[in-house]
């Protein structure tokens, strides 16, 4: 499949099966708002009860992080107990956060990955979660990969989304070696040849790589279906800032109106999650912060 062949068949999947109803409610909700629990994760609250605080807060939609399941799993939790909180509590898992080193030189390191990869999609796959996110773990430091390597290995983790119902999608991350620029997701997602190719982008990691979030702008919105917001003070500078600097969404200096109308798609709404790491929240009652993180992303949202 050449590139043109793979980006029609990118938009035709996605725009594909939207009925009149659905683009009247895309049209009067352009963006679903979820809770990436990493903005919990310093309460140590555990699988559970991090999803009754999203749902007390008013979020419809979550993020999990594959290895707080998997903690649930192994003190006795089971997926469908996991699957019946989930659906209690009337909370949709969007997608999972992981770390498997799929995009690594080292075949060997990358043939575990895969093996990880497929048991913890099957795992989500049970409790109805679509989507893991796939970043350059194992990447970070180091030698510059091949981008058109890591194309084909991003279609074989693909591959794999295709037997299990759960996507990978190609995670931006600023700090890193590899895959720290729009430009370079952008490539591999293309270049995989594969139409399920999908970005996961954020805006701390935007301006950490020095993409800016003007580069939204050359993404074309079928690949976008989820993206992580939060904010970003004036100082420090983009050089040291790091993941714990990140604020609520409209506390810091990110230009969050023009990018959340790059992002809008007339097609369908964008899961927009809320994904900090802050210290000073992690001291705070967590119900306080997940509430707060809530207000402000509709804050934020409000005329785009």
């Amino acid at each position: 499949m050449d590139r043109r062949t793979a980006l029609s068949s990118i938009l035709a999947v996605s725009g594909a099966g939207i009925l009149p109803a659905e683009a009247a409610k895309i049209k009067a909700q352009p963006f679903i708002y979820s809770l990436n629990m990493s903005t919990l994760r310093g309460h140590k609250l555990g699988f559970r009860k991090e999803l009754e605080v999203a749902s007390k807060a008013g979020f419809g939609s979550v993020e999990i992080w594959i290895n707080t399941l998997q903690d649930y799993l192994k003190t006795g939790g089971t997926l469908q107990e996991a699957k019946k909180i989930i659906n209690d509590l009337g909370i949709k898992v969007e997608d999972a956060i992981g770390f498997a080193t799929w995009i690594v030189d080292d075949e060997s390191a990358r043939s575990k990955a895969i093996e990880q990869l497929k048991v913890e999609m099957d795992q989500l796959a049970q409790i109805g979660c679509p989507r893991i996110a796939a970043p350059p773990m194992g990447a970070t430091t180091g030698a510059s990969l091949d981008l058109a390597k890591v194309a084909e290995r991003y279609r074989t983790i693909l591959e794999l989304g295709d037997k299990t119902g759960v996507v990978p999608h190609l995670e931006l991350w600023g700090f890193s070696k590899n895959l720290s620029r729009v430009g370079e997701i952008l490539y591999v997602a293309v270049e995989s040849g594969h139409p399920s190719a999908r970005l996961l982008m954020d805006v701390y990691h935007l301006h950490k790589g020095g993409s800016g979030m003007d580069a939204v702008k050359d993404v074309g919105k079928p690949l976008v279906e989820i993206f992580h917001i939060n904010d970003y003070p004036a100082t420090p500078p983009r050089e040291t800032i790091t993941d714990a600097d990140r604020v609520y969404a409209g506390d810091g200096v990110a230009p969050l109106k023009d990018l959340l109308k790059s992002l809008k798609n007339p097609d369908r709404p964008v899961i927009l999650s809320f994904e900090v790491f802050n210290k000073d929240y992690y001291a705070q009652d967590a119900l306080l912060v997940a509430k707060t993180g809530l207000t402000k992303m509709k804050k934020v949202t409000e005329g785009v």
